[in-house]
């Protein structure tokens, strides 16, 4: 053998021109009907490894979602590079959810090659919607929190915004859910078990994280007295990236996910002497603070895993985003105007105090300029109104895990209510309300105190949220700075949540006005012109009929319950909890069920009711309604004297696939929380996306729906807010209306009489209780005008013609809750970003 002599390392410049030479004759990114072929042989061939004959329908999955990959990767890749080269302001989304749902037919419909490849599968004997149905959900969300956050991400990706999506890579979901005797029961949500084909590891990216121990003063080279945080242990966050392209757009943003790793991952003096586990045993603690969404927190250590999670992932995106500035700038002084961070809720609220710490301990600069960055660099979305989901963190809990955060926050405290006493004299009397610490009883940290001080700008999710938020939550905080306070009502992508989950709806739709629409919903209202069309009107009909007629074979496939399709589809699929009274549309069903039993021959309109949602496993009221829904459903389904007038059906597992079957073929949308307690909500935009007419309360963005749609095409019953409160107020004795509505009494009477229990009369005593004792949510206070309500539903649903007239409007004077809606508001009024229109 000869050596050669060592060739020098190619330059920047070299390798540029290497890479660009590449790119340029790679066959892997056609988007022709031979390329995209070619592309899955060579994807089943040397990237999975398998011969086509023994390749498995998840193969098969694996190879188109790579093929899909690699056409929107470059397009990735020029939009990372437009950012290191400009002085564009990225948005960097901070949120422990991100419930994006399946991928590849949501990439396909955006890189405008789902014919293409549809062609291209059947040319090897396959169909690609059994290959769409493959793809796991991935479990990083849970309800409309996730939901919202996935939605904004695609849309900024949409409209040619740089943004990176910051959160956790849970390797479990929230849980599988199953039922057991109509009881819900969790199982694990492994979705990572068959890998993730649209993830990329990114192994040369990886930061410590801090946890424990306890901090000790220093005085450094220039005499400044600082403060060194000594931790009881170390995590390491690696970063995992999903591309997330726009819709026919040149645009990708990035999700950004961190997973937890061991400092030392395996201790060899432990395994040469023995102990086994001991070797593994950093190892094991470190993946847990990622190993699963939303530990249960009834438990010390669950909630220790909680606060564990979010400055995990905080501290990760914040070092990241550090890393990267100092690429584009020399010094951190403009880090406020390379990035716009918005908080998604709460949940990564301790990033203020974490940048704090990164700006002061880490990079030296001074207290004030540090907090002057922080604050113009954050803002807060609220999202609750409920106190108790206002999240707090026992002082010793807190203490115990980040000594060196609770520090900063006591002089963030101190200085903040300093400055209260010294410019709002009048506001004295509020300090307890302002401070960060709950200091009566037990002492808490507060995170929304917190986010509020630390943001320049706080914002509500709908109108009436908002002003519910000024009013009482956060009154104190507007007092002070009216001027940080807007409102951003949401809205979720047209592109998932009717092009996707809705073909047939979006190919009539297209065939009348275009697909102009998928980017400027407003376009929508095109379709007025043909209300008094009866033959459209006779085509919307059929296909909801159509849709309808498919989810009645899933649900057989499913439950082995026959829908009558012909019936009015009654739909609530939503979290499960007590505010937003799943239990009252069970009261209404009884009442159906009681007049029915008393006169057989009764004729009323035939529904099929549909449930979905999950109960958070520690909350044990929700998970007895969910055993009424199915208890109900079983002696309902099962009575002859029914026949087929009434049918109940809960959908298990309740996620975005399912969300893609369930939306389309609603007829009417249960959308009945109590007024004043549901922020927004993004359900009931999809519900009318897709034609559903609602029934609710003046709540959330029920109250914005009502006002685009119009009065007349929404079914209004129940309380306002200001009325909840004034009965209240006044003294709410939910027996009295047990006693004055007879209808009202036997449908509570018969929840107790064991009818519905196998003879246990004792199985829903709690939730009886609950109802004629305390009635929180003000359920028998709202029930007769929701009966009422009901029988105009009735009386519309009568009229073919007419409901589908309102059906139309529904869908046409939705466009305000497009997200790419929400997302320009939030350019124009928080990240100060201009939109360049996208490629």
């Amino acid at each position: 053998m000869t050596s050669k002599k060592k060739e020098a390392p190619p330059t920047k410049k070299s390798r540029k021109k290497t890479i660009k030479s590449i790119t340029a004759i790679n066959p892997r990114t056609g988007m022709a009907l031979e390329d995209v072929k070619q592309d899955l042989v060579e994807n089943m061939l040397y990237v999975l490894g398998k011969p086509p004959a023994l390749a498995t329908p998840h193969d098969c999955y694996k190879a188109v979602a790579f093929s899909a990959r690699n056409r929107l990767m470059k397009r990735w890749i020029t939009s990372i590079e437009n950012f290191l080269n400009s002085k564009t302001k990225a948005v960097c989304y901070f949120s422990a959810e991100f419930l994006i749902g399946p991928q590849l037919y949501r990439n396909l419909i955006n890189l405008d090659m789902y014919d293409t490849m549809k062609q291209a599968v059947k040319e090897f004997n396959l169909d690609i919607k059994d290959i769409i149905e493959e793809e796991q959900e991935p479990g990083l969300g849970n309800g409309g929190l996730g939901r919202l956050a996935a939605c904004y991400i695609e849309s900024m990706a949409t409209l040619g915004i740089t943004a990176v999506g910051f959160g956790i890579r849970y390797e479990h979901g929230i849980f599988h859910q199953k039922f057991r005797d109509g009881w819900q029961i969790e199982q694990s949500d492994n979705w990572l078990q068959g890998g993730n084909p649209w993830e990329i590891p990114r192994p040369d990216r990886m930061y410590n994280v801090k946890l424990g121990g306890y901090t000790e003063l220093y005085v450094d080279g220039d005499q400044n007295q600082r403060v060194r945080w000594i931790p009881g242990k170390i995590v390491k966050g690696m970063a995992y990236d999903l591309p997330i392209l726009g819709y026919k757009s040149q645009t990708a943003c990035m999700l950004r996910l961190w997973k937890a790793e061991a400092h030392e991952a395996f201790d060899f003096q432990d395994f040469n002497t023995g102990d086994y586990y001991g070797a593994v045993e950093n190892q094991v603690a470190a993946e847990n603070i990622t190993k699963v969404l939303y530990p249960n927190d009834e438990q010390l250590a669950g909630r220790r895993l909680r606060l564990e999670q979010q400055i995990f992932f905080v501290s990760c995106s914040l070092q990241n985003m550090i890393d990267m500035h100092l690429v584009k700038e020399k010094t951190l002084d403009n880090f406020h105007k390379t990035y716009a961070a918005q908080l998604n809720d709460t949940h990564p609220a301790i990033a203020i105090a974490e940048l704090m710490r990164l700006f002061v301990d880490e990079h030296f600069m001074n207290w004030e300029k540090s907090w002057d960055i922080t604050r113009k660099t954050f803002a807060f979305t609220n999202h609750t109104l409920l106190p108790e989901a206002l999240e707090k963190w026992s002082l010793s809990l807190f203490s115990s895990l980040l000594p060196r955060h609770l520090e900063i926050i006591y002089e963030l405290n101190h200085r903040f209510l300093d400055d209260v006493k010294k410019n709002f004299p009048q506001h004295v009397d509020r300090i307890p309300e302002l401070s960060l610490i709950e200091e009566t009883g037990k002492k808490y940290i507060r995170m929304a105190n917190l986010a509020c001080i630390g943001s320049h700008a706080i914002n509500g999710v709908a109108q009436l949220h908002t002003q519910l938020l000024k009013a009482h939550t956060l009154n104190a905080f507007y007092t002070l700075t009216p001027e940080k306070f807007s409102n951003k009502t949401n809205g979720v992508t047209p592109r998932r949540w009717v092009a996707l989950c809705n073909p047939r709806l979006t190919r009539m739709i297209n065939d009348r006005i275009g697909d102009g629409w998928l980017k400027n919903m407003e376009a929508l209202r095109q379709l007025e012109d043909f209300i008094d069309d009866e033959e459209f009107l006779a085509q919307w009909w059929l296909v909801k009929q159509n849709n309808k007629r498919e989810q009645a074979e899933y649900v057989f496939k499913k439950t082995g319950v026959n829908l009558n399709t012909d019936s009015l589809f009654d739909v609530q699929v939503k979290r499960i909890h007590e505010y937003k009274r799943q239990h009252l549309n069970i009261l209404h069903i009884l009442t159906l069920y009681n007049r029915i039993k008393k006169y057989p021959g009764l004729d009323i309109t035939p529904r099929t009711f549909i449930f979905g949602g999950k109960a958070a496993p520690g909350y044990y009221m929700a998970k007895l309604i969910i055993k009424l829904i199915n208890s109900v459903a079983e002696v309902v389904n099962s009575d002859p004297d029914v026949a087929e007038r009434l049918k109940i059906v809960f959908i298990r597992n309740f996620n975005v696939k399912l969300g893609h079957r369930i939306y389309p073929p609603a007829d009417l949308s249960e959308q009945i929380s109590t007024a004043g307690l549901e922020a927004s909500g993004t359900g009931n935009m999809k519900f009318s996306m897709n034609g559903a007419l609602t029934i609710g309360t003046l709540d959330g963005a029920n109250v914005e729906i009502r006002e685009e749609v119009g009065a007349e095409n929404f079914f209004l019953f129940g309380l306002t807010a200001s009325e909840v409160n004034e009965l209240k107020a006044s003294g709410y004795v939910p027996m009295d209306y047990y006693t004055y509505y007879e209808e009202l009494k036997e449908v509570i009477d018969l929840i107790g009489s064991g009818l519905l229990s196998r003879g246990d009369k004792d199985l829903f005593k709690p939730l009886i209780h609950s109802l004629l004792y305390e009635d929180k949510y003000m359920l028998l206070a709202d029930y007769k005008s929701y009966i009422d309500c009901q029988e105009k539903v009735n009386t519309a649903w009568a009229d073919q013609k007419q409901w589908s007239r309102l059906s139309v409007l529904n869908v046409a004077r939705i466009g305000k809750f497009s997200s790419d809606r929400a997302i320009r508001e939030y350019c124009r009024d928080i990240w100060k970003i201009d939109i360049l229109k996208p490629i």
